[in-house]
């Protein structure tokens, strides 16, 4: 039987070359003339060349390459096109081999070969951009289905939850050269990543808030951000006269001078996030600042600070009630955040 249907009410086609079977699911929606359709072409392939057969055209059901083609096609709109196209490059020899319906093979094929090479991070960008690819697919009406919920990230273990405590930013801030020392007090008062930093511009800056461009984020979002007192001094120095290695090379050089190699310039604005939550500023506000594509996003970074918070509270509020029930309680300080001022 070359043609048969499965309990999901999909075309099956399937014919056997010397002892090999090939096998082509047709996706949802497809008709028994489609079927013989395909396994017509298939026969044809093989008459002429066995790897012919992987060109035969399934209606509905094209080559993942077409999926990337159209995701390489989306990706001269991003911010860095050309890092876009190598995450996507990454996973064409995989694409090549795989159809739409076959994309959770395509998948785990992929992850299979490169988990050995890649971390966890990298293998998901690549995957980021066919899951991309299918969504445009199915937007464009080249696929019935969206297949995109079948592509499944990597965990990633590696989240950084390094914070600087005020001495150390405070050192840091004696350690570095005039401009690098601007850089760092604007992105710990804003939360914003180097790059935005050096992009601000004096037309961004207002009576009282701050306005990070579109094209200078990474999420292509404009943020506005209100300025505090401590902040405002530091913005006379926009533009920043140093570029991005300017303030590499000098925070390297008071990393080395303060014995704390392993902070990093995007420390502070994890350090600004960390000292908002501490003051119990609510997660969604501290969402909005850091510009993340969700507060989901901002939760899975920071939410454990705010159950230690919720300990704290529940521990202070019911501490005494505890032990009128004779059952001994740890009563914990709720955190508060230190108070940054500009050093004078």
């Amino acid at each position: 039987m070359s043609i048969w249907d499965d309990s999901k009410g999909r075309k099956h086609v399937g014919i056997m070359v010397k002892g090999e079977r090939i096998h082509r699911i047709l996706p949802e929606g497809a008709t028994a003339g489609d079927a013989k359709l395909v396994e017509a072409q298939l026969r044809a392939a093989v008459a002429q060349k066995p790897k012919a057969t992987k060109q035969v055209n399934i209606p509905g059901d094209p080559m993942l390459t077409e999926v990337l083609a159209l995701y390489l096609e989306h990706s001269q709109t991003l911010r860095s096109p050309k890092t876009a196209y190598y995450h996507a490059a990454r996973i064409i020899p995989w694409a090549q081999k795989y159809r739409v319906s076959q994309t959770r093979q395509a998948a785990a094929h992929f992850i299979k070969d490169t988990q050995v090479k890649y971390k966890p991070g990298t293998i998901n960008w690549s995957l980021s951009c066919l899951r991309k690819g299918l969504e445009l697919a199915y937007n464009s009406n080249l696929v019935s289905v969206n297949h995109a919920d079948k592509v499944k990230d990597l965990p990633v273990h590696n989240l950084r939850e390094t914070t600087m405590t005020v001495a150390q930013i405070q050192q840091f801030s004696e350690l570095l050269s005039e401009q690098a020392r601007a850089a760092m007090w604007i992105s710990l008062y804003t939360a914003c990543r180097r790059g935005e930093v050096l992009k601000i511009k004096r037309e961004d800056i207002g009576t009282d808030k701050l306005v990070i461009r579109s094209g200078n984020t990474k999420t292509l979002k404009t943020r506005t951000i209100p300025i505090v007192a401590p902040l405002r001094p530091w913005l006379e120095y926009v533009p920043l006269q140093i570029n991005f290695e300017g303030v590499k090379s000098s925070w390297r050089r008071a990393r080395e001078a303060a014995n704390l190699e392993h902070l990093t310039f995007h420390d502070l604005r994890r350090s600004c996030a960390t000292m908002m939550i501490a003051a119990g500023v609510d997660i969604y506000v501290v969402s909005k600042l850091l510009g993340h594509s969700s507060v989901t996003v901002t939760q899975t970074r920071y939410g454990h600070l705010q159950t230690d918070r919720i300990a704290a509270g529940l521990n202070k509020t019911f501490g005494e009630h505890s032990r009128e029930h004779d059952v001994k309680a740890v009563v914990v300080d709720q955190p508060h955040a230190p108070s940054l001022v500009v050093p004078t």
